[in-house]
């Protein structure tokens, strides 16, 4: 739940004409995309790098600060934030788990690129050069309890295609995104969330 909470705004840079650095295509993201929407999957590797959880599903973001993201498969979970909270809404459990904004995100990859264009203070950023077609950043938090040790993004013709990010307890999270739009018109309704009926609310 915590990697998925925190995954939130990583598929959403610009397409670019020719392939940019890494660097290039994150600020250019910071300065140029306001919403997106597409679909993305996600695999998770523990520390021997053997696959442990495979799932899929959309999202749609608005910046700054509301983002939907919404797991079909395999079991089904919606994650959405309003611009002061992130809530968690797990279907099977109809459980409901809400932290604050700021909390919930602090030194993530969803502050990277839905928080302020001083994104920089909060993490340092290299250079990877080019591999497997695509040109790499790697973002480094600064902060020391940060959950994740590095994320490392990877920027194609289309815009962001791929992220592996690296966290404190030896695992890999891969996320490849697909049919992303860039700055759609979305309705601010869709990051509007209200508990089921009945559902047991647990946070702040």
């Amino acid at each position: 739940m915590l990697v998925r909470m925190l995954l939130l705004a990583m598929l959403l840079l610009p397409a670019v004409g020719a392939l940019a650095s890494g660097l290039d295509a994150l600020r250019s993201f910071i300065a140029a995309t306001a919403s997106a929407q597409g679909d993305f999957q996600q695999k998770v590797y523990d520390r021997k790098h053997k696959l442990t959880q495979e799932s899929s599903g959309t999202l749609a973001f608005l910046r700054p600060g509301k983002f939907r993201w919404t797991y079909a498969k395999p079991y089904a979970q919606l994650i959405v934030g309003d611009g002061a909270r992130v809530w968690v809404y797990d279907a099977d459990l109809n459980q409901v788990t809400v932290r604050r904004l700021d909390r919930a995100l602090g030194s993530t990859p969803a502050a990277l690129l839905a928080g302020s264009s001083d994104f920089e203070r909060a993490f340092r950023l290299s250079e990877q050069g080019q591999k497997d077609g695509l040109e790499w950043v790697e973002a480094v938090p600064r902060e020391k309890e940060s959950n994740f040790e590095t994320i490392r993004m990877g920027f194609g013709f289309s815009g962001l295609e791929v992220m592996e990010l690296a966290d404190s307890f030896g695992q890999t999270t891969v996320l490849k995104f697909t049919a992303l739009r860039r700055n759609p018109k979305l309705s601010t309704a869709l990051f509007t969330f209200v508990p089921p009926k009945g559902a047991d609310v647990i946070g702040d």
